[in-house]
């Protein structure tokens, strides 16, 4: 539903920067849930693993791509806020669709790049039972390096950029209320919290995921009941940020309420704008009389009409 709205942009105007790094989002989000939680699905209803070696390595490897674009994405959606509204004479020239989609060519490709490893590692684990699982097979200690990387890089580092944008960007609302109009600040708050919920949601989704891995890597992670079912609710976690964010921008972003309604509710008949309708009208009967040739099925002569 997002990535359908955001896409129909209206024809001769381009997309904002904003809708292009959310149709990002949605479009990393969607593939993950296409992609990734069908097939890790698997790993908490069956007893072994069964879906071969390639499924094995290309869900891990999409699984930490998916998160990376997140924070990445949400990185640059914080950043571009920050300049729309702190730095508002200057945006113009800053905010176009070129370097926001320049932004996401390079989102996707550190994505891609920094969870290569994952890929190389993952692979079948038989066990003397016959029995096989898909695990990590990492040479001593890197995967100690590739997990903490992964969370400052992936995590806090990205956090904190974000919070610092938003404090600058809060900072600056708080000073300059009074020296905007009404309409012009309620816009770039509705924005800004938006943005702004996404993130925390995001946090809060994510945080038990890295928990976990590090714990297992840098503590005593038990191997009991509570564990497995703390590991369970962080993976849910994560799955259920993916489909969350729709619902945030349909209840905060005023601008996405309004493009759902021009996408799917003007398709009912009934439903579009009278006022439309009898302005189409009016102009057609106001128009100069035009000579217009008119063809009826079922004849071969053509029937010139005075309008």
């Amino acid at each position: 539903m997002v990535i359908t709205v955001l896409a129909r942009s209206k024809p001769g105007q381009p997309r904002s920067t904003t809708n292009i790094f959310i149709l990002n989002l949605s479009v990393a989000d969607l593939s993950y849930l296409l992609f990734c939680v069908p097939f890790q699905s698997t790993i908490y209803m069956l007893p072994t693993w069964v879906l071969g070696a390639f499924i094995c390595k290309f869900i891990h490897y999409f699984f930490t791509v998916s998160m990376l674009v997140s924070i990445f994405t949400l990185s640059a959606m914080s950043v571009d806020r920050y300049v729309a509204i702190v730095h508002a004479r200057k945006s113009s020239s800053i905010r176009v669709g070129r370097h926001a989609m320049f932004g996401v060519v390079l989102i996707w490709i550190l994505s891609l790049a920094m969870a290569a490893p994952v890929a190389h590692y993952q692979g079948i684990v038989v066990r003397e039972d016959n029995n096989t699982f898909c695990w990590e097979v990492w040479p001593d200690h890197q995967r100690k390096v590739y997990v903490m990387c992964t969370f400052v890089f992936g995590y806090l580092l990205p956090l904190t950029l974000i919070s610092v944008c938003y404090a600058k960007v809060l900072n600056h609302l708080h000073k300059k209320l009074k020296n905007v109009s009404k309409k012009s600040e309620l816009s770039k708050k509705k924005t800004a919290q938006t943005v702004l919920v996404v993130v925390v949601v995001f946090c809060l989704s994510w945080l038990p995921h890295h928990i976990v891995h590090l714990w297992v890597e840098f503590g005593s992670f038990p191997l009991n009941q509570a564990s497995f079912l703390f590991r369970m609710v962080a993976h849910c976690l994560a799955y259920s940020n993916s489909s969350v964010n729709p619902i945030i921008y349909a209840f905060l972003s005023e601008n996405f309420r309004n493009s759902y309604k021009q996408v799917f509710w003007c398709r009912l008949p009934s439903k579009c704008p009278v006022k439309d309708t009898r302005e189409l009208r009016s102009r057609m009967e106001t128009a100069p009389s035009t000579n217009i040739s008119v063809t009826y099925k079922g004849h071969d002569s053509q029937i010139s009409k005075m309008l």
